[in-house]
């Protein structure tokens, strides 16, 4: 996988929250609650479950076929800050995990182009890994992406394809589709996966591919509580 870095500046995420050595309370106000400390000691922070994190990518898009799976590290968008203004998760911290796929079955996909489209995808993370090296392990993930994109034969791709980072399954659709050969794929092609769809896609005129745009559509909601030591 290669690994892209950029993070935007701008004003740190405020996290209004209730802190004690044991658990955060999020009160989403717009000035920090106050919060006990219990000096001297470290302290054990919870985030607790359904708290959503900003996350930002060096591309503006990520482009994936319904049904590819790819590995994707994002960055932590902004500060993630206590009451008291300390950062408990800074800015350009990475995010490890993946692009899954998601079977929808027989609910409305919301597909502008193809309201029988039954598939979706997600990133789910895995881990926290901080600038100092100290990995934290994390249950979240980002809502359910399920608008496609028509890629078609002979069709202008440029607006698509600008400033994206393409899985190999998608870069694969593509380029036997519009006959680009020159797509810069984020993995490398597996030539038997690609192989053994070439004589399908050679068949059609047009493929559907996922365009996603990290800021908007892949912030993690934390599925569980996310326990943090600070010292």
């Amino acid at each position: 996988m290669t690994r892209l870095y950029r993070w935007k500046t701008g004003t740190a995420a405020l996290m209004a929250m209730a802190i004690t050595t044991g658990a955060i309370a999020p009160l989403f106000a717009s000035a920090p609650a106050s919060a006990q400390y219990n000096i001297n000691q470290s302290r054990t922070v919870t985030i607790p479950a359904n708290v959503t994190f900003p996350v930002t990518y060096e591309k503006e898009k990520v482009i994936v076929k319904p049904g590819e799976r790819m590995d994707l590290t994002l960055k932590i968008a902004s500060d993630i800050i206590d009451n008291n203004r300390n950062v408990l998760i800074p800015r350009g911290t990475d995010v490890v995990g993946r692009l899954e796929p998601v079977n929808l079955g027989s609910v409305y996909s919301g597909d502008r182009n193809n309201n029988n489209n039954k598939q979706g995808v997600r990133f789910v993370a895995q881990e926290l890994v901080f600038s100092s090296g100290r990995r934290q392990q994390i249950s979240a993930s980002s809502r359910t992406y399920s608008q496609v994109e028509r890629i078609s034969k002979g069709a202008d791709t440029g607006s698509i394809l600008t400033d994206a980072a393409i899985g190999a399954g998608a870069a694969t659709l593509i380029s036997l589709v519009t006959g680009n050969r020159k797509i810069e794929v984020l993995e490398p092609i597996i030539g038997a996966a690609a192989g053994a769809g070439a004589s399908v896609l050679l068949r059609k005129n047009q493929a559907d591919v996922f365009v996603l745009r990290p800021e908007q559509d892949l912030g993690i909601t934390l599925n569980s509580r996310l326990l943090l030591s600070r010292y």
